[in-house]
């Protein structure tokens, strides 16, 4: 792994960011990686630093940073509901602090979403440019697609909008999605023709990349998923890349007795 380079920035908005880069001269594909609700903790600058160590200059933006109480929110005793628009603005104002690094190549960036975050990169990549969405076990629960104050658009209708590629990671023993809801997810995609490469892994239940919560943490799975991510990320991100033509993977794993409702939360 290259040494990491990291600092913490301001953009435009006021929003706080952690940066992580690989050391050295070059330009490098680019990452905002968005946080789950806990907003910007240490698990996210973790994972920001192991992203930049698979070559990539990835920012970690804290999209709650208008939550008036940052330590109660970052210990999961209260909540912070980012807008569907709201995240516009503010991934906007995170690429607008990429374009003024120098290794920052602009026109390959993805955008990474974890659980409350998991929709944000699909609404934003249904509305800019942008190389790749990445969803960790999110946009998927039945939620996702109402439309209320926060979500003024049918997910179906942004999902449609996509011009790139979709990875998506989710647990068979998550209590929040169903197996049935990713199958929903991923025949959504299907029926626009959008490309996608989607995993369920079995016995991986909500969080389970999120090595500081122990109950909730499978290594073996998040070994695999970070692995099948970063085999998509270099795949869209080549020189060669071309997206026709449509590409579609599935794959998932779970018990033959699969009951979502003897899912549960586990910390």
């Amino acid at each position: 792994m290259p040494n990491i380079e990291t600092r913490s920035i301001v953009c435009d908005n006021g929003m706080p960011a952690f940066l992580a880069k690989p050391e050295g001269a070059g330009r490098k594909p680019v990452v905002i990686l968005m946080h789950e609700r806990y907003g910007l903790v240490e698990h996210t600058r973790d994972l920001a630093k192991r992203c930049a160590g698979d070559g990539f200059v990835v920012l970690a933006p804290n999209f709650f940073f208008r939550h008036p109480d940052q330590p109660t929110l970052n210990c999961g005793d209260s909540r912070y509901d980012m807008s569907d628009p709201e995240s516009i603005e503010n991934i906007d104002a995170a690429m607008k602090a990429l374009a003024q690094d120098a290794n920052a190549d602009m026109e390959n960036v993805a955008v990474a979403g974890y659980c409350q975050t998991g929709r944000h990169p699909l609404v934003y990549a249904a509305e800019r440019k942008i190389k790749a969405a990445v969803v960790w076990y999110g946009a998927a629960s039945k939620r996702e697609w109402n439309i209320n104050e926060r979500q003024p658009k049918k997910l179906e209708d942004m999902l449609a909008a996509l011009d790139c590629p979709v990875f998506g990671a989710f647990g068979a023993a998550d209590h929040i999605i169903a197996v049935e809801d990713v199958q929903r997810l991923r025949n959504c995609l299907e029926a626009n023709r959008k490309s996608y490469d989607i995993h369920v892994y079995a016995d991986a239940p909500h969080g389970w990349l999120n090595d500081t919560m122990p109950g909730r943490y499978r290594r073996p799975q998040a070994e695999q998923g970070w692995a099948d991510q970063q085999k998509f990320l270099s795949r869209v991100f080549a020189s060669d890349y071309r997206d026709d033509p449509v590409l579609q993977a599935y794959e998932c794993g779970f018990a033959k007795g699969y009951d979502f409702s003897k899912n549960v939360r586990l910390e």
